[in-house]
This record gives C-alpha cells, sequence and structure tokens, in this order.
C-alpha cells in the first residue's frame, strides 16, 4: 500500500519542499492542499493531486475529503501560515517594525490567529479520522501516522527575549497549546510542533536578511520527521530534534 502525506501550505517554502521531497519517495502519494496552485512542473506529477483548499473554511476540505474516502493518511505536514506583520507604511522593508507594539492592529492580530491557530485546529480535525485509519501499523508502514506542525521558536514564551511579533508570536503560543491537547485527545497518533529555523518562505514579500534556505531548513526537518514516535507526542523540538522550552 502507499504511504499517504498530506501537506498543507504545499504551493510555496517549506510546504512544496516537503511536496517535492515525498513526490520522489518511492509508493508514496501527495495530497497538496493549499489556496493557491502548485507550480506546473509540481502539478504534473502523476503522485502529486492539489486540492484548493482554505484552512479557514471547512466547507472547502469537500473536495479532499471525497478523494480520501477510506484512505489513511500516514503523516500530515500542516505548513500552512502567516507572518502577522502590519501593512508596510513606506518602501523601507523593516519586520520588526512592522510587528512592534505601535503597529500591532486588531485586523492584523484576529487574521493572524485565524490562519495560524484555528486553521490548523481545524484541517487536524477535520483529517483525525483519515490519520486514524493509520494508527495501526504494519510491516508496510510501520511508523505510527504522525501531524508535524510548523510552530516557530517565536512561539516560546521562555525564549522570548526580544519583544515584538505580537501577533505572530501569541497564533505561535496558542498553535502550540492546540498541539499538545491534540496529542492528549488523539492517542495512537504523534502530534509534534516543529520549529524550522529561521527560512526564507516567502512569509514576507521581500528577502529576509539571515534566514536559511528551505533546503537546508528541510534536510534536518525531515530526519526529525522521520525519527520521531509515539514517545515524542506534544513535544516541542527545533529541526536539529532539541526540545524547546515552552
Amino acid at each position: 500500500m502507499h504511504r499517504i502525506v498530506a501537506i498543507t501550505g504545499a504551493s510555496s517554502g517549506l510546504g512544496l519542499a516537503f511536496v517535492k521531497h515525498y513526490a520522489a519517495q518511492p509508493s508514496t502519494r501527495i495530497f497538496a492542499l493549499d489556496i493557491s496552485p502548485l507550480p506546473d512542473a509540481v502539478s504534473s506529477l502523476e503522485n502529486v493531486s492539489y486540492y484548493e483548499v482554505d484552512v479557514m473554511s471547512e466547507e472547502s476540505f469537500k473536495g479532499v475529503l471525497e478523494a480520501l474516502t477510506n484512505l489513511p493518511i500516514h503523516i500530515l505536514i500542516h505548513s500552512a501560515g502567516v507572518r502577522g506583520l502590519a501593512p508596510p507604511t513606506s518602501s523601507h522593508q523593516d519586520v520588526a517594525a512592522l510587528e512592534a507594539l505601535a503597529a500591532t492592529t486588531h485586523a492584523t492580530f484576529t487574521r493572524t490567529f485565524e490562519i495560524n491557530t484555528w486553521g490548523a485546529l481545524l484541517t487536524i480535525r477535520t483529517l483525525i479520522p483519515h490519520l486514524q485509519l493509520a494508527s495501526t501499523p504494519d510491516s508496510s508502514h510501520p511508523d505510527p501516522p504522525k501531524v508535524i506542525v510548523m510552530s516557530s521558536r517565536m512561539g516560546s514564551v521562555s525564549a522570548n527575549t526580544s519583544g515584538g511579533g505580537y501577533a505572530y508570536r501569541a497564533s505561535k503560543a496558542a498553535l502550540n497549546a492546540v498541539a499538545k491537547s491534540l496529542s492528549v485527545d488523539v492517542p495512537g497518533v504523534v502530534v509534534l510542533a516543529l520549529h524550522p529555523g529561521r527560512v526564507e518562505t516567502g512569509l514576507v514579500e521581500w528577502k529576509d536578511e539571515g534566514a536559511m534556505s528551505v533546503e537546508e531548513s528541510l534536510g534536518t526537518c525531515l530526519m526529525v520527521i522521520e525519527g520521531v514516535g509515539l514517545r515524542d507526542t506534544g513535544r516541542f523540538l527545533n529541526r536539529f530534534g532539541a526540545v524547546i522550552g515552552w
């Protein structure tokens, strides 16, 4: 039987990198979910199926749920998200300024929460029955099903020494809480919050100075994803597998 991997935020950044990686693996089928279409070179791959999904809309999952009828999901990578920036007021491309106390607005804050936190919960809750179908490992798929939530060290309260980033930090801290609760409420499924590092993912419209490439992050993230088991459910790890404080 094919291993089935579902990936949100699949059209760009780390999500797209995960799609490309898993699409190149033998006996693997990809369900790629995003509000934007996949690049042509990826959408044309025989083992990749794209579904237009808005993670904030339960109705938009209808198509992928029909395609998944009676099928298990072995790995769900939730990579969809936004940075939480206020609209730029000048041509000065300063991420910190757009996330500062004075720049934070109700609209920015609530939109970031809706996408990063509610969108993750809705996505995972919708797909839990298909993850549970894979919860009895067999010789072809010995690992338990896994939910990998792309979190961020910025969601760690204990690691916050620089301030700022109000909407993004708060949404990721809440996302970590969601992942922890899911790890308790859905036994038999590994639920992991993973910090992929500071990655050039396209969440901002200009180059984020000092950020690593998606390829650099991908390699280490994959080692963590493939290595975790039920003993790790509910943990918050970085891309090297080290625990991050809440």
